[in-house]
């Protein structure tokens, strides 16, 4: 199998479903969208309609609770979200990283039989990441 059939088959595999729920399919789209731009110029427009809307209220104060509440709520809801896919891209990197550190140990182990001297450093490698305890 040539390299371009293999990268055609993982950007496939990576339009396809995987099992991640509707909220994380979610998340995954707010966080594209939140760090982009428009999201900034959305928030931008935001301020800026508050800041022109002070006529329409009856006091400085209840002007100043209506940007607050909102940035506030908006605050907390891309915290969270943010947050989730934080987590995630964390798990799939320690994932790859686990499954680099695996695939070392196995070449090493393989080499150890001609260099017994790689024994330590496999034992070593397997304690450090857990891979005996995972599989």
């Amino acid at each position: 199998m040539s390299n371009e059939e293999t990268r055609s088959d993982a950007a496939q595999d990576r339009g396809k479903q995987d099992g991640r729920s509707g909220f994380d399919r979610f998340v995954e789209a707010a966080y594209f969208q939140v760090s982009r731009a428009p999201f900034f110029g959305l928030c931008l427009l935001i301020v800026v309609a508050w800041a022109v809307s002070f006529p329409l209220f009856p006091d400085a104060k209840s002007w100043q609770v209506v940007i607050h509440t909102v940035s506030s709520v908006l605050s907390l809801m891309l915290l969270v979200l943010l947050e989730n896919a934080g987590r995630r891209s964390e798990e799939a990197a320690q994932e790859k990283l686990n499954v680099i550190a695996e695939a070392l140990s196995d070449l090493m182990s393989s080499r150890a039989q001609q260099d017994p001297t790689l024994e330590e450093s496999v034992r070593r490698l397997r304690d450090a990441v857990g891979l005996e305890e995972r599989h």
